[in-house]
């Protein structure tokens, strides 16, 4: 989903540092949210100066050794924060929550508050323990896909996504996968032109092995119709195929009138609607991370007139295919 508003509630941007964790990890994240917020700030006409705090904090304010043994300081203890990055580490995860007892309860109490969290990787095992995944969908690195499973069976494990989004928390597989998630994030808080500019500063030649996953969609499936969720998931599958919404209806048991009013009522979309940001999510990470024509990545997504495709892309971004990716390919300004 294309934010062109941002938000203006990002005011602090606070990453966590433990021990063993991966320093390339930690400052990635505090790279691109710095990155974001000085391209704010010029995009405002106020100069290059950060417009909003990023925040290296470990549970007792001390600073950490990483997992290549260097010494990280830190700006202070955990605290009230708009986003929250949880980077990988390197270690015994009982031996960390026995060290860091504040964490946990520390992630609930900003979660219930409103706060974005966002794990990488093992930082995902934080989100898991802390019970807000419970029921939800999740990710992790595939290393960790047996243990992750075993030890959290009360939560989804998608083994095929890189990305997911559930309640304002974010699971990314690995390093690459968290590049994409900063940069959804900063499209959010920030708004696209501010992602874009960021994108095309630090990205360079990010190679990656999988097509970027649709995001903002997570929390449209908090809700109690199964059936419905079934759905969503169906159309996740098949959102390029042909297939007529009359027909999905009543394979699920429904009149085509009873699947619209409950389709809508649970995910606040029309299934048009919600079916053509599938395809656009879809188009706008091809688009950014592939060579491939407007005309193949018209038909990959479901369309086979490349000018309806063009012109459904301009009303869901405000942009025409070639602009959103010339803006992503192109020199920074």
């Amino acid at each position: 989903m294309m934010f062109t508003q941002p938000s203006a509630s990002l005011r602090r941007v606070s990453i966590l540092a433990i021990d063993k964790v991966f320093a390339s990890t930690l400052m990635q994240a505090k790279d691109f949210f710095h990155l974001a917020s000085l391209r704010y700030s010029k995009q405002l006409g106020l100069g290059l100066q950060p417009m909003f705090d990023i925040h290296l904090v470990s549970p007792d304010g001390q600073p950490v050794d990483s997992f290549s043994n260097v010494q990280l300081p830190v700006d202070g203890g955990l605290g009230d924060a708009d986003v929250i990055i949880l980077p990988a580490f390197w270690d015994d995860f009982d031996n960390l929550q026995q060290r860091y007892p504040q964490v946990l309860p520390w992630l609930r109490e900003q979660h219930a508050r409103g706060a974005v969290l966002c794990a990488e990787a093992s930082g995902v095992f934080w989100l898991a323990e802390s019970g807000l995944l419970d029921g939800k969908e999740a990710t992790t690195y595939w290393r960790f896909f047996s243990t992750f499973a075993e030890r959290f069976p009360q939560i989804r494990l998608n083994q095929d996504k890189h990305l997911t989004d559930a309640d304002n928390l974010y699971c990314a597989g690995g390093t690459t996968s968290a590049c994409d998630l900063y940069i959804y994030l900063i499209e959010r808080f920030c708004g696209p032109n501010v992602a874009r500019a960021v994108a095309r500063d630090i990205l360079y030649e990010v190679q990656r092995n999988y097509t970027p996953g649709r995001m903002g969609f997570g929390g449209q499936k908090l809700h109690q119709d199964l059936i419905i969720l079934q759905i969503q998931h169906w159309l996740e599958e098949h959102f390029a195929d042909k297939f007529r919404f009359e027909d999905v209806a009543r394979n699920h048991g429904m009149s085509i009138r009873n699947f619209m009013r409950r389709f809508q009522g649970a995910t606040g979309d029309k299934p048009l609607h919600y079916l053509q940001r599938l395809r656009i999510e879809t188009a706008k990470g091809l688009l950014s991370s592939t060579r491939k024509s407007i005309k193949t990545i018209s038909y990959e997504v479901g369309y086979d007139d490349a000018s309806f495709f063009a012109r459904l892309f301009r009303q869901h971004t405000e942009l025409s295919p070639n602009q959103y990716r010339q803006q992503f390919m192109q020199e920074a300004s």
